[in-house]
Order: C-alpha cells, then sequence, then structure tokens
C-alpha cells in the first residue's frame, strides 16, 4: 500500500489497535499529523506506520538541534510575538532561497505551524517524533537565540554527556 494513503480515523484506530476517539485524540494533540477533507480527519498511512514502528534513537547531531530548539522553545513562551516574528522573517528569505526543493516542502510545514499558533510551533520544537526531527533538519528559528545563549546551551549539552549518545 501506498505511504501516501489517506486512512479514515476508523481505519487508523484499526491499524493501531485503540478506538477511533483515542486516534482523534492524537491528532488534536499533534502527535499525529492529518489533514482535513470536509469535516473528517484524514491521517496518512506513513504517518501511522510510523506510530508503530519501534522509536529511534536519535543521533548525536539530532540531540544537540533538540537541545537548541528547546532553549528557542523557551524564548516562545516568554515573548511568542518576537520568536514568531523572527521565525515568519527568516521563513520568507529561505522560501525565496530554496523554491522547488525538498526544503521548501519543510519549510511549507514550518509555516503551517507558525500559522496554527505558538502551542503547534511549541511542539514540533521540543517533540522527539521523526516529522519534528525532520523540521528542525530545516529550521527557520536561526538567530532567534543570541550567539552567547546558543553556546551555553551547547556547553550543556557537551558537560551533560548527551554529546557522547549514539
Amino acid at each position: 500500500m501506498s505511504g501516501t494513503q489517506l486512512l479514515t480515523t476508523g481505519a487508523t484506530a484499526k491499524l493501531l489497535g485503540s478506538s477511533r476517539q483515542q486516534v482523534v485524540n492524537l491528532c488534536e494533540r499533534g502527535d499525529l499529523p492529518f489533514v482535513r477533507v470536509g469535516a473528517h480527519r484524514k491521517v496518512r498511512r506513513e504517518h501511522v506506520e510510523a506510530l508503530l514502528r519501534p522509536k529511534q534513537a536519535l543521533t548525536r547531531d539530532q540531540l544537540k538541534s533538540l537541545w537548541l530548539h528547546q532553549a528557542v522553545a523557551g524564548g516562545l513562551v516568554v515573548d511568542p510575538d518576537k520568536v514568531l516574528g523572527k521565525a515568519a522573517k527568516n521563513l520568507d528569505r529561505l522560501l525565496r532561497q530554496h523554491r522547488g526543493t525538498m526544503t521548501e516542502v519543510w519549510l511549507r510545514r514550518w509555516q503551517s505551524k507558525i500559522n496554527e499558533g505558538a502551542g503547534s510551533v511549541l511542539r514540533a520544537l521540543t517533540s522527539e517524533d521523526p516529522e519534528a526531527v525532520e523540521l528542525r533538519q530545516n529550521s527557520p528559528f536561526a538567530g532567534v537565540l543570541s550567539q552567547p545563549q546558543r553556546r551555553k546551551v551547547l556547553e550543556s549539552f557537551k558537560r551533560s554527556g548527551w554529546d557522547r549518545a549514539a
């Protein structure tokens, strides 16, 4: 079956061995991406399959990126307008530079998250799910952390021992 196949919440529930309401809850919490088709939620088969796969450990670079983005998340909860404004400005520039590339696809996903609001962005900044890991590889949050802040986060990351992970 195709990874881009759209499933109903009922079909998704059967694959996950859960209730339809649990699937709706996963969608509403942002744990399972979905699209609306009319009034119905549809879930891509590839996202359901990703939930069924055993969770992979993050690489060292992915962990480092997570730490940096968690620091950005701290700024987001303190001053959402400033952080989202900086990201939107970066997005405009990056979208012009990366037209027609896979990077543009990820940047458009960031754009959607920003349009959904701070909560959606916060989940993407701090989650370890595969979509969030990929999003952070194409981050529009450059410049949100000052160089001294960035340096402190990286020093903390190194001291924590996480830099020796996978």
